[in-house]
């Protein structure tokens, strides 16, 4: 941890936003650079006009593969475009605005002129589909939790969720070669004109997301119960969506920080002493933790509000494994429409107490590769009534057991901890505490260690038979995984399990590290050793 990590953001972090503004339409990427072309991880095209990574050109380029991408797929409703509050996000919004209208794309954009949660925007996409035939789809300008200085640029199809692989890798593809082609065969009209096209018009994502809360949550017994409710946006696009929240459905719940600045100069610090929205950190969420006495439960949100942080007056920030847990327990128990073999979505680093809470649910648990995405067939089918991540990234069907969005809603999951406190007369960290004395408390961690890229390669076309390990920290080896249980897509690394403790390595997308994640239900000293473990085993299948 960074000596300011959890104080507040001095003048000196603060990103230059004149500047940031001025190299979006003034710098050009090179596209010999790696780090300058267009590339989807797993939340779209992300980067900064700083580093000539997101400017002008590859949103122009990006939109216009996005077009013929969806008429290439015969999709013909409405696109659903919303923007979060980063600086570079408005303007991304204006380039994509310029080309879909002007190759005719029927666009809809805030009614409001303000700002879009990713929740949101998929609640939209589902709530129009229905059974048309004329199916929507949507462009989320945000870069999540990443900087300031960020950008990202993400791609809906008509699921709602975030596009699979074959999607983002056609137009990632389509775009750098726009790109390479001077954008010669990108069609555009200037912002006002597009503005004031035939096919663009409003739609009011805030209502109809507000509105709709009930069928999704038991706000009656939040609203009986007196919750008292602390709302932190942390200068995010969920920022007017609690104030209406509150007013609407008549919930003691005060907007904690209502500030929006593309400087985020009210921020603490993160653990590199960074300015970063991160709702799962306990630096970044400083502010929030100093005030969890005063209110029942506290909540924190992204700047797309995709992602959760749940703070009690008797625990703090939770861990999001933690909360994952718990959600899931309450859920199964309190979702009686729910389908009786609905299963329960985790993403193969996520803690193994929701292994052991599905199975006391008896519940099948559905163990998928990192990413989102992976939930969405089920959530749209209801075949998964709850799919979560350990990034604090979660979503589940309404009380019908109807799908309520397909990407991940940290406006949702904070909602939830309210009615978890208002139903039962606990706090979701209490609930914890319950859950480890039935099945244990296990402790969880993830490190980094350096690889080159030819070992991270390597790493992430791994089979099982090339572990020939038996034992991991004193426990024999119950399984080595490449695939994902759940449904057998590529993990891209290893993950290996004991019957107390289990490891995954995953190379890294960025750096020359590849991440280590691991976790024991025998204690700090039994963890260190599953890491040492995990590393030397790692280094000598990838040497």
């Amino acid at each position: 941890m960074a000596n300011r990590a959890g104080t507040v953001a001095q003048s000196s972090d603060l990103v230059d936003v004149s500047a940031l503004l001025d190299a979006y339409f003034d710098s050009t990427p090179d596209l010999s650079e790696p780090a300058q072309r267009v590339a989807f991880g797993t939340s779209g095209h992300r980067g900064s006009s700083l580093k000539s990574s997101f400017n002008e050109g590859h949103i122009a380029a990006i939109t216009q593969a996005i077009v013929e991408y969806r008429a290439g797929q015969g999709i013909t409703g409405p696109l659903f475009m919303g923007k979060d509050t980063h600086a570079l996000s408005e303007p991304a919004q204006n380039t994509a605005l310029e080309v879909l209208a002007a190759n005719n794309v029927a666009v809809r954009i805030d009614a409001r002129g303000a700002y879009t949660p990713t929740p949101a925007l998929s609640h939209a996409i589902l709530g129009y589909n229905g059974s048309r035939t004329d199916q929507s789809d949507g462009i989320v300008i945000t870069p999540s939790h990443n900087p300031p200085a960020d950008g990202g640029f993400k791609y809906n199809p008509p699921h709602g969720g975030p596009a699979d692989s074959d999607a983002t890798n056609w137009i990632a593809a389509r775009a750098n070669e726009l790109l390479e082609n001077g954008l010669r065969d990108v069609k555009r009209i200037p912002t006002a004109q597009a503005q004031q096209a035939d096919s663009v018009s409003t739609y009011d994502f805030l209502q109809h997301y507000v509105e709709d809360l009930p069928n999704v949550l038991n706000l009656e017994a939040i609203r009986s119960a007196g919750v008292r409710i602390g709302a932190d946006p942390m200068g995010g696009a969920s920022v007017d969506y609690w104030g209406a929240i509150a007013e609407r459905h008549n919930l003691d719940l005060t907007v904690v920080n209502p500030s929006v600045d593309p400087q985020w100069a009210f921020m603490t610090l993160d653990w590199d002493e960074k300015i970063r929205m991160d709702c799962s950190s306990p630096y970044a969420m400083a502010s929030l933790i100093k005030r969890a006495g005063d209110f029942d439960i506290s909540t924190g949100n992204d700047a797309d509000a995709d992602r959760h942080g749940i703070v009690t007056p008797d625990s703090g920030l939770m861990n999001p494994n933690h909360y994952l847990a718990v959600a899931i327990d309450y859920l199964y128990r309190n979702r009686p429409q729910w389908r009786s073999d609905a299963t329960v979505g985790k993403t193969l680093v996520s803690s193994s107490i929701i292994d052991r809470v599905a199975a006391d649910l008896g519940r099948v648990l559905e163990e998928v590769p990192v990413g989102f995405k992976w939930f969405v067939p089920g959530l749209l089918s209801g075949e998964v009534a709850f799919g979560g991540e350990e990034s604090a990234g979660a979503s589940f069907l309404r009380h019908d057991g109807s799908p309520w969005s397909t990407d991940k809603d940290g406006i949702l999951l904070a909602l939830l901890a309210s009615e978890i406190t208002a139903v039962s007369g606990r706090t979701p960290s209490q609930h914890y505490d319950g859950l480890t004395q039935r099945f244990g408390a296990p402790v969880y961690a993830r490190i980094d260690a350096a690889a080159t890229r030819e070992q991270k390669s390597a790493l992430g076309k791994l089979s099982p038979s090339d572990v020939t390990a038996t034992t991991l920290a004193g426990e024999d080896i119950t399984a080595r995984l490449t695939e994902a249980p759940g449904n057998g897509a590529p993990i891209g690394g290893l993950k290996v399990t004991t019957e107390n403790a289990w490891f995954a390595a995953r190379p890294s997308g960025t750096e020359d590290v590849y991440k280590i994640y691991a976790e024991s239900f025998l204690g700090e000293d039994h963890l260190r050793r599953v890491q040492e473990e995990a590393k030397a085993l790692v280094d000598g299948v990838i040497a």
